[in-house]
């Protein structure tokens, strides 16, 4: 048994270092399992970070086009995504809110019924929130104060909370920017220092106060053995030996995600794979890898129900204010302005102006023709009755010191649906593309707190041009594709995360979340891949034989189901049978 294992490059292989990607590499580490983590994106460190968002080159991440940075976006018909690309994943470019979603999501969506999902998850969350740092925030800059004078002229000020964030913060009193050695783990993590509130989590913390994964989950991994490749994009991933279930291994190819050229293709094998390359890179992998034949068994469900939290993005631009609304940390409070609907009061650093690009006069109306009908005439009567005053607005200078970033996010469900296709005027080869019903982008709520906020403020409501202009919402939190279900049938992966079809082959990211979770979802992807961590045994235990298996809801007793798919307890390990691992 041991020689079969040394013959394979690593135990396991993970794809990814977001939130689920580094929740795999230390428990698995932790657990005594040789580790590769491949990320696509580059290692950064405070040193390297850019100063705004004006460093394009250093900001984006498209590397075809020599922009190298660790922030993209992706527009589809339906939506335009928001997303991290580097080691730390999405932790790099968040806005560092880690919120618990309501207690109704577990009882909505494809996962309903598979588990006890409100019983185990709270304890999942505590430990995520421990190891993340998560704190109430103690910062509240004049953005803040604002949401709350806006929130309590619309009657709704009682509902006023400042975030739980993943900030290292100075206690009450003190001036940030005092370095410390680690505050968070017994001296195993590395030194921090206090935030200063300069507003640049989502440019990337310069100054060590952000609690990335670099800094903890995968930190700890590395100093354990773990061992993390950037710039390496996944290509290919084939069950070894020819056994079609991957019972034998894995073998995973790669290539350099920032060559143009010398690619520098590799082979590593492997006993199992934990594929968390956020929802889009997953779904974008396993479309690829199901259609070349890699992997054909993944479930004809893949790419359904993908959630974008029902989000609009809004704001308030305040020309010449007197107070630096970027000042504070990324989002540091929120109300609720209904049951459904929350708002959260979000920014970018001083000089950080280039989202100014995609901001315009808030419009509203019905999605279509008559939206950009009423936008233009918005915006021609503005420009005749405040010439001066309108192109001030529109002009991208000062943005960020001017203005608040109002992110609504809704707990309705509705998703749309990503498959695998060719483009009519890009024939030669086939990518994601959206379809299903379009998501609203005209929430007449949340519009009418934009011009609350803007009345009681002095400034003017905005919208974002993609939403006005194209009816395409824009998200930071994609969700779904590779959701958890009962079956092949209903979802991709199996509520342990285990993908169906194939053995020790897992999914740790935001692809499996199945219903819409209505807040910020880093905690609660770090809070499932936990759980689906715990289930795997230590090393000395193991038997390389998890696979997916199908679990009848509870509505579903007395249908017939062959028994070899019903999920059976395990029989207990012996101490020989450890010993021999």
């Amino acid at each position: 048994m041991d020689e079969q294992r040394t013959a394979f490059d690593f135990d396991y292989i993970v794809v990814g270092s977001g939130f689920g990607g580094s929740v795999a590499a230390h428990r698995l580490t932790e657990k005594g399992y040789r580790v590769a983590v491949l990320e696509m994106g580059l290692r950064w460190t405070p040193e390297t970070m850019p100063k705004t968002s004006w460093s394009v080159f250093r900001w984006v991440w498209r590397p075809e086009l020599a922009m190298r940075g660790f922030f993209n976006l992706h527009l589809f018909r339906h939506v335009m995504i928001l997303h991290g690309c580097a080691v730390g994943g999405g932790s790099i470019t968040y806005a560092n809110t880690l919120l618990l979603p309501p207690a109704k999501v577990w009882s909505m969506g494809s996962w309903a019924g598979l588990s006890d999902w409100a019983g185990e998850m709270p304890a999942h969350y505590e430990e995520a929130s421990r190891m993340l740092g998560v704190i109430e925030n103690r910062i509240l800059g004049p953005a803040d104060l604002l949401l709350k004078r806006a929130a309590d002229a619309a009657g709704v000020g009682e509902t006023f909370y400042r975030t739980r964030v993943a900030v290292f913060q100075a206690p009450e009193g003190e001036v940030g920017g005092k370095t410390v050695p680690d505050p968070f783990f017994g001296g195993e993590g590395p030194p921090r220092t206090t935030c200063i509130a300069c507003g640049g989590c989502m440019m990337g913390c310069r100054f060590g106060a952000k609690n990335t994964l670099d800094q903890n989950y995968l930190y700890l991994a590395e100093r354990h053995g773990a061992e993390v490749r950037p710039e390496t994009k996944v290509v290919d991933i084939r069950p070894l030996g020819g056994a079609e279930d991957g019972r034998l291994g894995y073998e995973v190819h790669t290539v350099k995600s920032t060559a143009w050229l010398r690619k520098q293709p590799a082979r590593l094998t492997c006993r199992g794979v934990v594929v968390a390359a956020s929802s889009l890179g997953t779904m974008e992998l396993f479309f690829r890898l199901k259609d070349q034949g890699s992997l054909p068994r993944l479930s004809d469900h893949l790419g359904d129900q993908v959630r974008t939290n029902s989000e609009s993005l809004i704001g308030v631009r305040i020309p010449d204010s007197d107070e630096d609304l970027s000042a504070g940390i990324a989002i540091g409070s929120g109300i609720y302005i209904d049951e459904n609907t929350h708002i959260e009061a979000t920014r970018y650093p001083e000089g950080s102006d280039a989202m100014a690009l995609m901001g315009t006069l808030l419009t509203r109306g019905r999605p279509g023709i008559a939206r950009v009908g009423a936008w233009i005439v918005t915006l021609v009567l503005a420009l005749l009755r405040h010439p001066l005053k309108t192109l001030r607005l529109l002009w991208p200078g000062k943005w960020a010191r001017e203005s608040v970033i109002l992110l609504c996010m809704q707990a309705l469900d509705g998703h749309i649906d990503m498959r695998w296709r060719r483009r009519w005027f890009w024939p030669f080869r086939k990518v994601l593309v959206s379809e299903g019903e379009k998501i609203p982008t005209n929430i007449p709520a949340a519009n009418d707190f934009a011009e609350k906020m803007a009345q009681v403020s002095g400034g003017t409501a905005m919208s974002t041009v993609s939403e006005v202009l194209f009816d395409i919402p824009s998200t930071a939190h994609c969700l779904g594709g590779c959701i958890i279900g009962d079956s092949p049938q209903n979802g991709v992966v199996d509520h342990r995360h285990r993908v169906f079809g194939y053995r020790n082959l897992y999914v740790c990211d935001g692809s499996v979340i199945g219903s819409n979770l209505g807040v910020n979802p880093s905690l609660t992807i770090t809070a499932l891949s936990e759980r689906a961590m715990s289930y795997i045994p230590a090393k000395a235990a193991q038997r390389w034989d998890d696979e997916a298996v199908v679990r009848p809801l509870p509505s579903q007793v007395g249908v017939q189901v062959p028994v070899d798919l019903i999920e059976q307890p395990k029989a207990p390990v012996t101490k020989e049978a450890e010993e021999a691992g």
